[in-house]
This record gives C-alpha cells, sequence and structure tokens, in this order.
C-alpha cells in the first residue's frame, strides 16, 4: 500500500503542472482565435462601408426618356466610341462619360444599367437617350418616349492607359 500511496503523490505533481500546462494552452489559442475572428469581422465591416461607399446614388434624376438607334448606327460618339444600338449605351447631357446609371421604366417597372457615352438628347424635356437595345428593355420602343428615373452611381475613373515608345521607355504627355 505505501508503494501505492507514493507512486500517486509523485504523479500528482507532475499531472497537476500539466494540467495547467494545457489550461494556459487552451487559454491561448481561444485569445488568437478571438482575435482572429474579430480581425476577420473588422475586415468585412470595411469591405462593406467601402463597397456601400461605391454604389451611394450621385445623381438621381425623373423625366421623359427617349431612345436612338437606326440613324446613327456605327457614328462616333462623344466618348469616341463608335454607336452600336445593340449595345447597353445612354446619352446624357450633364452625366460624367463612363458613368453606369440604372434605368427605371416608371410605367412598367423595368429596369436597366447602361453606360453614359454620348451627349444628348437635345429634346426639351428629356433627361436621357437610350440606345435601342435599352429601349427594348424597357419596353418603350413603340412608344418612343416614357417616364423614368435615372440612378447614377459613384463614377470610377479608370487610371489612364501608360503610353510606351517603341524602345519601350514611357512617354509622358
Amino acid at each position: 500500500m505505501l508503494t501505492l500511496t507514493l507512486s500517486v503523490a509523485m504523479i500528482r505533481p507532475i499531472w497537476h503542472s500539466n494540467f495547467f500546462r494545457i489550461v494556459r494552452i487552451g487559454a491561448l489559442m481561444f485569445a488568437i482565435c478571438t482575435l482572429l475572428v474579430r480581425s476577420s469581422e473588422q475586415q468585412k465591416q470595411m469591405i462593406h462601408e467601402r463597397e456601400s461607399a461605391e454604389t451611394i446614388p450621385v445623381y438621381k434624376e425623373t423625366g421623359k426618356a427617349s431612345w436612338y438607334g437606326p440613324g446613327f448606327q456605327g457614328q462616333e460618339t462623344a466618348s469616341g466610341e463608335t454607336f452600336d444600338t445593340n449595345k447597353m449605351t445612354a446619352a446624357s447631357p450633364n452625366l460624367p462619360l463612363g458613368t453606369k446609371v440604372e434605368v427605371t421604366n416608371l410605367e412598367k417597372n423595368k429596369k436597366v444599367e447602361v453606360e453614359i457615352n454620348d451627349r444628348g438628347p437635345y429634346a426639351k424635356g428629356r433627361v436621357i437617350d437610350l440606345s435601342g437595345a435599352a429601349a427594348k428593355k424597357l419596353g418603350m420602343v413603340k412608344k418612343g418616349t416614357v417616364k423614368v428615373k435615372v440612378v447614377a452611381k459613384v463614377h470610377k475613373k479608370k487610371p489612364p492607359k501608360k503610353k510606351f515608345s517603341k524602345n519601350g521607355s514611357e512617354v509622358h504627355r
């Protein structure tokens, strides 16, 4: 019996120190996981705030929309692109070229996203001129004009493409 008592007495301090070592390691792992989760949540929050800021409407207008197409097919737009009535584009008198705009047909509650690549319309009382493809998607081709809501999102400018000379050096203008 004495041997058994001595064995238990010798094991107890070893078990006791190992137990606290395991508890300390567990607490450390818990703290690290908590920090990682918080860091991940903060990162998600920052991404959400950045995306929200990028989609805040910067322009809203309600008015008449018209569409243009066949007579302008192949002509140069204000942006320098060739007009294609089959693309989702539009003309605006004041929005920056390249702006993405959501246009809603208020009579049929249909929506379309277009890119501003031209100037116009020039008819009084109209706020936007749509390509044939956009007009078709909004269901306004036969009618010609329709009341719409125009909402533009934040305009992100594309960085200018760098130009290089034939020897590979960058050309500054």
